[in-house]
Formats: structure tokens, sequence, C-alpha cells
């Protein structure tokens, strides 16, 4: 799919015909192109760049604004789309805290925001108008509590973020956790700026629990699992969320994340799912093409996020279309109901069925479980 760009200032960039009126829909993007989660963000970006020129027979702009990992700049690129761009649907952040804040201004410009990290339901209604493309933390914590049950796992500890996505994920593991009869005896906490997390580790070696979770993202969850590893915590041991599920992990981890977990969308091993897996031949595509444009192995889930949204695009806006035109309240309403009445929409990174009490929309059956072995990603179990 060819992609094409004109520059709006140094970190933006749209999708549209050069010197050609302003397109027909019209979405922005927020993404952290710099800062602690750019490794989240790049490869967004890239997906985007893969996008058609149009959707629905409506040419599209898109706008990419950096938020630079930080939730204020988010606010205010959210206000910018809202404000004077009028976007139609607002796309990011990828880190979840950014994304948190910036749900607030979509539910306020009642404008629907298609999520690139997994926020928790927030208070008030301020995600009312919020939709998840990465999997729940709930969801994804289903393929790691079963392969501890079935490994004889018995007690965990937890190691992670600070922010709302450290919190969900310390939620919902240790829930599932309790469900199977696996005790949390440990919980260690960091920032995503810090460039340590000794103190932390000790507690937790301490401790000595059965497995170890890191709640952290991108590159960011190299630090912490080398940490474990550099003071003797078994590799095969420690497990990772899906925030961490990209080659920067390996990359930067080594021989340090040889043998050890992560959770993960469908996608990126959708070579070694079974032709009944709902997501084989999406997650083939997107393979396909990402790493034609990028090269061997440059595929990941961010990127896949991005595939999905241009599906759920062609899935919603034909509908829209029938109640409104692009740049008015009736069509951002339209995507809306789109989206919560729609129904199963397979995607690369699972099965999507949003409802108007369901904005996570991905079925318990989602989750993967991947290993790193010789540096490269291998399928553990699919449930």
């Amino acid at each position: 799919m060819k992609a094409f760009t004109r520059l709006f200032a140094a970190i933006a960039v749209a999708l549209g015909a050069a010197g050609t009126a302003q397109a027909d829909l019209t979405v922005g993007v927020s993404l952290p192109l710099t800062g602690p989660t750019s490794a989240l963000g790049i490869p967004c970006k890239n997906g985007i760049m893969l996008w058609p020129k149009t959707v629905a027979g409506q040419t599209l702009n898109v706008i990419i604004l950096d938020d630079a990992t930080d939730p204020t700049q988010g606010v205010k690129n959210a206000r910018r789309f809202v404000t004077e761009d009028h976007v139609d649907l607002i796309l990011g952040s990828a880190a979840t805290p950014i994304a948190v804040a910036m749900a607030a201004v979509a539910a306020e410009a009642q404008t629907v925001q298609l999520t690139l990290s997994p926020i928790p339901s927030l208070p008030d209604g301020k995600d009312a108008w919020s939709f998840r493309l990465p999997q729940s933390t709930a969801v994804m914590s289903i393929p790691i509590v079963d392969y501890w049950k079935k490994t004889g796992v018995k007690t965990f500890g937890f190691l992670g973020y600070t922010d709302s996505y450290g919190e969900s994920w310390l939620n919902d593991i240790t829930a599932q956790a309790e469900k199977a009869g696996i005790k949390r005896i440990d919980v260690e906490r960091f920032a995503r700026p810090d460039t340590s997390v000794t103190g932390q580790a000790l507690k937790l070696m301490q401790a000595n629990p059965d497995a170890i979770l890191i709640a952290a993202s991108g590159s960011g969850a190299a630090m912490p699992h080398k940490g474990l590893v550099e003071r003797g915590y078994p590799k095969n041991r420690i497990f990772q969320t899906h925030g961490a599920a990209s080659l920067d992990l390996i990359r930067v981890g080594g021989k340090d994340v040889e043998g050890s977990f992560v959770a993960s969308g469908p996608a990126t091993v959708a070579d070694l799912l079974p032709d009944s897996n709902p997501s084989k031949a999406l997650g083939m595509k997107y393979l396909t093409e990402y790493e034609k444009a990028y090269g061997p192995k440059s595929a990941n889930q961010f990127g896949a996020h991005v595939f999905d949204a241009y599906l759920v695009l062609q899935r919603i806006v034909p509908e829209a279309l029938k109640k409104g035109k692009p740049g008015t309240q009736e069509f951002r309403t339209a995507l809306k109901t789109a989206l919560e009445t729609t129904g199963r929409m397979p995607v690369s990174q699972g099965v999507l069925d949003y409802t108007a009490t369901d904005h996570f929309g991905f079925t318990p059956d989602t989750g993967v479980l991947l290993t790193i072995d010789n540096g490269a990603w291998k399928l553990v179990s699919t449930h």
C-alpha cells in the first residue's frame, strides 16, 4: 500500500494528496515519537504510513503529532485535533498515561478515540468515547496465569510501572492468579524514567517468588528484566506483558531475556497460528506488508494495532456515512454507534466485539504466550 506525506512542522505528518483541498475524513493521531516510550510510537507511525489513501470512498487526511511521552502534550494534541483540525476520530496514544489523559478531551468533544494502549476504565464517563485497540490487561493476563497453573507456580512477585499501566496489570494479574490459587507475595514499583531497580530487585529476590511479572513497555521493559537476571533470578521464571512484545526488548535485553516469556496478541506470530484461528489470514497480511516495507523481523504488535485501526475504519465508516458527512457531529456520533453495534470483528490481534457497555472489545481467548528463543519469538501457548 502506497503512502505519501506532507510535513506539519518537524513532528507532524499528514497523509493526503499534496496540493489538493482538505481531505474528506480527518484522523488526528498522537504518538510518543520521542521520550521513554518512543519504541511503541515509532512502529505505530510506520504502520500508519502504509494505510491506503482512502477508506469507504473517502480520502484520508491523517495528522500525526508527537506527544513526547508526556500526558500534558498529549492533551494539547487532542485539544488541537478537536478545536483546530476538527477531526472525525482520534487515534492514540500508544502510552497508557497519555491515552488516559486524552480520553477526557475525546469525551468532552464527543469524538471517538481509538486508543493504542490498554487504558483502564475511567470514572465519570471520561472514557465514554474511547475504544481500546490493544487487548485489555485482564484478557492478556489469562495466558500467563494459565501457564503458571500448568507449570506449578504457586507464588508470584510483581515489578511494574507506578502509572496506570502498571496499576491495571497489578489489579488484573492478581485477580486472575487468586482465582487459580496462586498467591502474590511481593509488589515493587518503578517510574518510567528510572534507570535502575536495584532496590526493588533485591526485595523481590528476598521474597523468592516462583515467578515474577514485569509490567513495563518497549525497550524500557529490558532494564528491570536485566536487573533481576544480574542478581541471579532465573530467566525462565520472568514474564513480561504485551507492552513489552517488541523486538526492542530482545535488542536491548540480549542474552538476559533469552528463555523468558511475553504475553502478546496473535499478529506477531501469525505464521505459527493454526489455519482455524480467525486472526491468521489478517495477521499474515500485516506481517507481509509491514516487513516488506521495513525489513525482516521488523513487525511487532504496535504496528499491528494501527493495521487493525484501518480495518476498524473500513467497518464503521460506511455505516456512519449513512447518518452524516465527515466533519459533522452526526458523523462522529454515528462512528461511535457503529463501533458499539457492529458485532464480532476479526482483526490481526484477535476478535473485537465492542458494545455500548464494553469498549475493551477483545474476547478472552485472544492472547498468546511467547518465549524468546535465539533472539526470536516462539509460540508457547494459545491457551
